[in-house]
């Protein structure tokens, strides 16, 4: 019985196991927030969470399984093809989750009328790709581009804008509508609001805000702010209140 039930062996079999998962979800992480999520888009659109729930369930299943079946009596043969089967179920189990944390991963920033909006590659209407300009065409896969969204021109552009809001596809998610940032500098400049109006609202929270604001290189007086839109958050960016340049996000809720 002894023989069978080895802790020593398996704890040891179990341990090389979590080391070596460890080192693979450390190099998935590398690649998820060094490439997809990158700083602040790994809170505000769930990235963090999602990627530590389906890692943590991959990297602890993995060793106790190996913990399980690690019987020496078993004979190295059919001891190798049941590690094997782990570790296949292992890397199946990481492939899916980093599909689904690549599906949901931001591909824009946007400003849409009077706020940003982060758009996730899931919210995008994926068929009017081909209908965007030639910058735009392809979902980025190193964090969010910078854009914005104009208004529809013909009778028929209106119509199936509203058709297609009333489906949950906002302008923000259509690449048809999609243009360059820089063309819309004088509208962000003209709805952004002053730094201090968060000071007078979020009395409570000056040193947070005063953090946020040193990150930009500015003073308050030179910054301005819009609401940011997210899956999981609702921040606000901060801009250059003579460029609307993006300089920086605070975690507070710009809808006031």
């Amino acid at each position: 019985m002894a023989n069978h039930f080895n802790v020593a062996a398996r704890l040891r079999a179990a341990g090389l196991h979590l080391l070596i998962s460890a080192g693979i979800a450390a190099l998935a992480a590398a690649l998820v927030f060094g490439l997809w999520y990158p700083w602040p888009y790994r809170v505000i659109s769930g990235g963090q969470s999602l990627f530590v729930l389906l890692i943590s369930v991959d990297v602890v299943l993995g060793p106790l399984l190996t913990f399980t079946v690690f019987n020496l009596a078993k004979g190295w043969p059919h001891l190798r093809r049941d590690l094997a089967v782990i570790a296949l179920l292992q890397l199946a189990g990481l492939a899916y989750g980093l599909y689904t944390v690549y599906l949901a991963r931001p591909v824009a920033l946007v400003f849409e009328v009077d706020r940003f909006r982060v758009v996730a590659n899931a919210d995008v209407l994926q068929q009017e790709l081909p209908q965007a300009l030639p910058e735009f065409r392809r979902l980025s896969l190193t964090g969010p581009q910078l854009l914005a969204t104009r208004t529809a021109k013909t009778g028929d552009e209106k119509f199936k804008s509203v058709e297609l809001a009333l489906q949950g596809f906002d302008a923000s998610t259509r690449p048809s509508l999609w243009q360059p940032y820089a063309q819309a500098q004088a509208a962000v400049l003209e709805r952004a609001r002053p730094v201090s109006a968060l000071e007078k609202h979020y009395p409570n929270r000056t040193k947070e805000l005063q953090a946020a604001i040193k990150t930009t290189g500015k003073t308050a007086e030179q910054l301005r702010f819009l609401p940011l839109m997210a899956r999981k958050q609702d921040w606000v960016v901060l801009l250059d209140a003579s460029t609307a340049q993006v300089l920086g996000f605070a975690a507070f809720d710009g809808f006031f």
